[in-house]
């Protein structure tokens, strides 16, 4: 561990810009599936087909923190990490198990519109565990992460969701989390990133991520939440 903790230790804001992503879109979602009318299909696929992709973000999220973030910290943070790891593994679980309702419902919801309000009580049931969990996780668990957890060791969260990403998801899934991000987080984010990488994305995300917000929203600039939540 002297070793360790000799090397850069993790940057731990690129959290908060994602959790402030999935508390926007999620707590969007159960009034969007409400709005749509009763067999507008077209609709439909258009908000279920978001509703899919938050939460394949959402799971690959928390995969990746159930491979190498809990494990790290139950053994190197002593009796903090002894304390909160069994709760925020208990609460994964609870949100995979909503995670899972909500998945089950999206297929015939998107090729019918029917039922709909029962696919909104369900995401609504995955937005309040999923922003329970964040909540304590800001509270407890980055700060351990800052102290017990290598930069090299933390980029590995991200690298796992961008593995089992698509390429051609990748803009998309940056300018959402780019979407009220701030700059020198998003900054220090891309500055691994290949070259193309970091001179593209600060120009393409945002539109792209501007074009799917107007079909899925309404509108190019959807309610921003992010002030107050860290």
């Amino acid at each position: 561990m002297n070793q360790k903790h000799q090397e850069a230790m993790a940057d731990v804001r690129d959290m908060y810009m994602v959790h402030i992503m999935f508390r926007r879109e999620f707590g969007l979602l159960p009034q969007l599936v409400r709005d749509v009318r009763p067999g507008d299909v077209k609709r439909a696929e258009v908000v279920g087909a978001h509703a899919a992709l938050m939460c394949q973000q959402l799971h690959l999220h928390h995969e990746g923190e159930d491979m190498f973030l809990w494990p790290l910290l139950a053994e190197r943070g002593g009796a903090e990490a002894t304390a909160i790891v069994p709760t925020m593994r208990a609460q994964h679980h609870a949100i995979e198990e909503a995670y899972a309702a909500v998945v089950a419902m999206l297929p015939d919801w998107r090729r019918t519109a029917r039922e709909g309000n029962e696919l909104a009580d369900a995401l609504e049931r995955l937005r309040a565990v999923t922003t329970e969990h964040m909540a304590m996780e800001e509270a407890e668990i980055l700060p351990l992460a800052k102290r017990h957890v290598t930069a090299a060791e933390w980029a590995k969260l991200g690298e796992h969701g961008l593995r089992d990403t698509p390429k051609k998801r990748l803009p998309l899934s940056f300018g959402m989390a780019m979407y009220e991000g701030d700059p020198e987080v998003i900054k220090a984010v891309l500055a691994h990133a290949p070259l193309p990488a970091r001179l593209l994305m600060p120009v393409m995300a945002p539109r792209v991520y501007a074009a799917h917000a107007k079909r899925v929203h309404g509108t190019a600039t959807p309610p921003r939440i992010g002030a107050g939540t860290r």
